[in-house]
């Protein structure tokens, strides 16, 4: 944790006991009358938007607490040094210095590296997710702006897709985040959905701009572009990929996913079998990042240090696997079986959620060139969005089973991994009636005691079962009741909620995700980095919507019975 957190927190706490003295003095209560249950995690929830807010002109917003070097925060190359992070230098051990070339499009980062890794400037405050993430997420942040909206944080969640609009203009693309290692890809495309929700959220209290509309409007189809050109298209099936634009291991992962890749690299060799995803040399520096090789003894598959071995070679992971690696990052997925072991085939498929999403980014352009009178440019959206749906419902759709699956386009078959990504087409509104109709009596695959499961297969990583995550929670709630299945989002909304509350009644904190089926945040993990973050910005969001969402029945059960008023 970097050193200004405890002040941060410090502070968050002060707010926590102002926010609970004014709301007993107003007599702000939730639930059923007299009950102080949902107080405590809603009053954490408020100081967290404070707590949570970083900047890149603070000393506390710059530090990197997953690498040990030096912090270096980074000015486009075409701007002038920003008065507000002049002085940084000075005040924080920090290096201020321009990036060596300007970035007009994603991937140009990969033929010429920065210096060192650093943070990369944004013009406004933003929200971070919380713990060892120190930066502004690409998904995190539709949620996290859920959360905001909810909160009547409005200029804060208009900033934060400002920010976005910055990073197009400047760093090229919307970045997993604003670290000078992110610059190689991007994450799902939730753009067109934050300017969507501020916009509306403008709009109901009068301010709405048409002119931040139509810059938003730009912006938003410069995203979009990204996805449907190469090397995101999906092969010839009309549909996008994940695909990152960095070669070999991720340098974030490095420092807190120790060992990682030598797991990967160990898991492979006991299939004992040829595979794409490694290399074999009989010298160790022809390999490809051979710093994580391993000596084999000659035909075994096992690691050895024997020095009797007459015939010893050595096996690494290969550039090929590294392609799926990372862009299984840029899914945010990450670490899943769900694209293959590890996510070695990820570059491979034509995922469900990517195109959902890219559907919806097709009818938020329509409705934008809409009201922004642009009639042939609606028209353009609409086709296109027809053209994605008739793809969705067919190529990732099986019958039999009654689920939306991901599309291998290299063998041209559809995956059998059950996930919960079968909810985003119900999301988005692309699934059929039956369609939805199929997967709603599927629910019981993934439901659980704590909500649902990311999956059906245990493989010991982190978005997989028995692991269960807000912002999916959310998708899927919202995808149920869009259909008119309200008492199954409501069911599984409570779930979820009476969960995080349980776990906060214990720690009193929120977390990043939890395991559904103990109903716990205390978390095992095998592979990835093995912390539950503390904060935490999407599931802080998806706490409050789905406790405005849900009927007053559900929130009075899970306030629990009236506390007795001491005054009567």
């Amino acid at each position: 944790m970097h050193k200004n957190a405890p002040a941060a927190w410090a502070m968050a706490l002060l707010v926590l006991c102002l926010w609970s003295v004014c709301a007993e003095a107003q007599g702000l209560e939730h639930g059923p009358v007299g009950s102080r249950k949902l107080d405590g995690i809603l009053a954490y929830i408020s100081s967290s938007w404070t707590a949570l807010t970083r900047s890149t002109t603070t000393c506390e917003g710059i530090v990197d607490p997953k690498l040990v070097e030096t912090a270096v925060l980074y000015v486009p190359a075409d701007l002038p040094i920003p008065p507000a992070v002049g002085g940084l230098s000075r005040e924080c051990n920090v290096r201020v210095e321009h990036l060596p070339l300007i970035i007009r499009g994603p991937g140009e980062v990969t033929r010429h590296q920065s210096a060192a890794p650093g943070l990369l400037f944004l013009e406004n405050p933003y929200v971070v997710p919380g713990g060892r993430f120190n930066e502004m997420y690409g998904w995190d942040s539709y949620f996290i702006i859920r959360g905001l909206l909810r909160a009547s944080k409005i200029d804060l969640a208009r900033g934060m897709v400002e920010n976005f609009f910055f990073e197009i203009e400047h760093y090229g693309g919307v970045l997993n985040a604003n670290r000078t290692y992110y610059l190689t890809r991007s994450q799902p495309p939730f753009l067109s959905s934050m300017i969507m929700a501020v916009y509306e959220a403008d709009k109901a209290r009068g301010q709405a701009s048409r002119e931040w509309l139509a810059k938003a409007y730009h912006y938003a189809d410069q995203d979009y572009k990204m996805w449907v050109r190469e090397p995101h298209l999906a092969g010839t099936t009309g549909l996008s990929r994940y695909y990152d634009f960095g070669e070999g291991p991720v340098p974030e992962g490095l420092h807190d996913e120790v060992g990682y890749y030598h797991d990967v690299l160990a898991y492979f060799l006991k299939q004992n079998q040829p595979s794409p995803d490694l290399v074999e040399s009989s010298t160790v520096d022809s390999l490809p990042h051979p710093e994580y090789s391993l000596q084999l003894c000659g035909d075994k598959s096992s690691p050895t240090t024997d020095s009797k071995c007459d015939l010893v070679k050595y096996v690494a992971l290969s550039p090929e696997y590294y392609r799926g690696d990372r862009s299984m990052r840029e899914s945010g997925f990450d670490i899943t079986f769900r694209f293959g072991p590890y996510g070695a085939t990820t570059h491979h498929y034509a995922p469900v959620c990517l195109n959902s999403l890219l559907y919806k980014t097709e009818m938020d352009m329509e409705k934008m060139s809409g009201w922004l009178g642009d009639k042939s440019a609606s028209i353009q959206w609409h086709k296109r969005a027809q053209k994605r749906r008739k793809i969705i419902q067919t190529l990732l759709w099986n019958q039999q089973r009654g689920m939306f699956f991901d599309y291998d386009f290299q063998r041209n078959k559809l995956s059998s991994y059950e996930y919960a990504s079968t909810f985003y087409p119900l999301w988005v509104g692309v699934a059929t009636v039956a369609q939805a109709r199929a997967v709603v009596k599927n629910l019981h695959l993934f439901e659980q005691e704590g909500g649902l499961a990311m999956g059906t297969k245990e493989t010991g990583v982190q978005w997989d079962y028995p692991y269960g995550w807000a912002p999916i929670q959310l998708i899927a709630a919202e995808g149920l009741r869009r259909y008119g299945y309200d008492r199954d989002a409501d069911r599984v909304s409570y779930k979820f909620l009476a969960m995080v509350l349980a776990n906060f009644e214990r720690d009193a904190n929120i977390r990043e995700k939890y395991n559904v089926v103990t109903d716990s945040s205390n978390i095992e993990l095998a592979e990835g980095y093995r912390g539950n973050i503390i904060g935490f910005g999407w599931t802080n969001a998806v706490f409050l919507e789905f406790l405005n969402a849900l009927p007053q029945k559900w929130v009075n059960r899970l306030a629990g019975p009236p506390t007795p008023d001491p005054r009567k």
